[in-house]
């Protein structure tokens, strides 16, 4: 991998870090009450967009509001990054929300269903 590769690495995961602090207690939007948990940080090579990969708790509402709440929060999150970790270019931060868990524990029930023995 070549040394920008590397870069592109350890700046996403101080992204990821600090993302994960500032959800921690210093965004404030009442939605942002659920327990919210950052999985994973995708940056573009040119460092010009960053894509932040969260995991909600709730329902299926309290999530919505969340994930409204952290894309209203995403100009803050642009400007404590540039801020924070001395990036000469601020990036598009964008947040996703991480559904891998659910999506495995569905296969995982279409699994055990295939492999259940049927009975005579």
């Amino acid at each position: 991998m070549s040394a920008s590769g590397h870069r592109t690495e350890r700046v996403a995961e101080e992204i990821r870090n600090e993302v994960s602090l500032m959800l921690a207690g210093e965004l404030k939007d009442p939605r942002l009450a659920v327990p919210v948990s950052v999985t994973e940080v995708r940056l573009r090579p040119d460092l010009r967009a960053v894509r932040v990969y969260v995991q909600l708790e709730g329902t299926k509402e309290e999530r919505d509001a969340a994930l409204a709440g952290l894309k209203k929060a995403a100009g803050f999150v642009r400007h404590e990054l540039v801020e924070r970790l001395q990036l000469r270019r601020a990036p598009e931060v964008l947040f996703a929300l991480d559904e891998s868990e659910e999506y495995g524990q569905h296969i995982d029930e279409l699994l055990q269903k295939v492999h259940r023995p049927e009975k005579p």
